[in-house]
């Protein structure tokens, strides 16, 4: 023990002096926490809207309106004429166009449906598709409330013709910013209405950076463990240290131990901080156990840490090491769940998840912390994460012998 104890003492005096790799430690977390939880957003706001109203009349008024008053929509322009909107979007100014046709008021009173069109630069998809998301809800809205008030009619949502931005042609028959006859469908305000009551779990406002936090607290100590630890062995190789630890009566276990508890140590203080800015900068939950959380960080850290010295053992250089660790961890952390859901990648790359530590680990301080679960609800969970550590930790010492005789 008195041999482990001088290790670690050398290891901590040896990152205390390199100024660079503490400020790796320290700073680069938190610069890393704070820049993420703001940047890394699915939420889109101020989508610019260009709005052609050929129609003038209150119902569409009321309609636009309800667009204006959006957080999620800024009105950049107006028009009483159709090729104003087309411009917009190929000037770049718009990134949705909304018209409605003339006589539209009319048809909303008369046959009780009346057609608008939204046009949408698509040349990024996800962001047109949320877009279009927010329009029908706030047309939804706009239904339910005639019907409601008892004023009969919806407005149905169409796609008109656009060639050059990657819009869908409409149906046959049916001309570009029309949906067609009704088709005998009877009046919207004569159906029985049915009340919803919906009720958001674990995250009842809907914000995004609760979600994205817990995530980024695992690259956090991701980078912590996984790159640093491995960079310092590799450090020991190249200043030529490493032989002269080789001829001590150091064993590989002990020399392996000596690496990976400093930067536990650190990984587990940063990680500290990082969850006081999320549970106070960012005012994410906190509805789990702080002991299970730091169990299952510590077993984590065991991993990541593990990976690092296995990577350090097959690299000569710092910047081998860099490129290596960096490679396998890019592709973690794509494949972890943290941006996109694992649920919505393609059928063959779902299971490439299950060998993926970072996923196993996001899911699990995810539902530790937002929903509260306990152990019994991850300890599958928690046992692939300890296999994990077990494999890689038992691989550097086995790569290191070879590497070292």
């Amino acid at each position: 023990m008195n041999i482990i104890r001088h290790l670690i003492q050398k290891e901590f005096l040896q990152i205390f002096r390199n100024r660079l790799m503490l400020a790796i430690i320290i700073v680069m977390p938190i610069v890393q926490l704070v820049v993420l939880a703001y940047a890394a957003t699915f939420e889109i706001r101020d989508i610019d809207l260009f709005v052609i109203d050929r129609d003038k009349s209150p119902a569409s008024r009321a309609l636009i309106d309800r667009f204006a008053a959006s957080e999620n929509f800024r009105l950049i322009g107006y028009s009483t004429e159709t090729g104003a909107g087309d411009r917009a979007l190929l000037r770049n100014e718009a990134t949705m166009v909304l018209e409605v046709p003339a006589y539209a008021g009319r048809d909303l009173e008369r046959d009780s449906r009346a057609p608008i069109a939204l046009r949408f630069d698509a040349v990024d998809g996800f962001s047109a598709n949320i877009a279009g998301q927010y329009a029908a809800e706030i047309i939804n809205r706009y239904n339910a409330d005639r019907q409601v008030s008892g004023r009969a009619g919806s407005v149905d949502m169409s796609t008109p013709l656009s060639g050059q931005h990657g819009f869908e042609n409409p149906e046959p028959g049916v001309e570009a910013g029309e949906t067609g006859p009704p088709s005998g469908r009877e009046n919207p305000a004569t159906f029985a209405t049915v009340d919803v009551n919906v009720r958001h779990w674990f995250n009842p406002g809907l914000n995004y950076r609760i979600y994205m936090v817990p995530g980024i607290l695992v690259l956090l100590v991701t980078v912590i463990g996984g790159f640093l630890s491995g960079m310092n062995v590799v450090r020991e190789k190249e200043m030529g240290t490493m032989e002269q630890v080789n001829v001590t009566p150091i064993t590989k276990t002990q020399f392996i131990i000596g690496k990976l508890v400093p930067f536990l140590i650190l990984a587990l203080v940063m990680f500290s901080i990082g969850l006081l800015f999320a549970r106070f900068w960012f005012q994410v939950p906190f509805e789990g156990s702080p002991a299970l959380i730091y169990l299952l960080v510590t077993t984590y850290l065991l991993v990541a840490l593990g990976l690092g010295l296995l990577v350090s053992t097959v690299s000569h250089t710092q910047q081998q090491a860099i490129f290596i660790t960096w490679f396998i961890f890019v592709i973690f952390i794509l494949l972890s769940g943290l941006f996109t859901p694992i649920d919505s990648m393609p059928d063959w790359v779902q299971p490439l998840t299950w060998a993926n530590p970072v996923a196993w680990f996001i899911d699990i301080i995810r539902r530790v912390m937002l929903t509260g679960a306990g152990i019994q609800d991850v300890w599958f969970s928690y046992l692939v994460m300890l296999g994990f550590g077990l494999v890689f930790i038992s691989g550097a010492i086995l790569r290191y012998r070879k590497s070292s005789t």
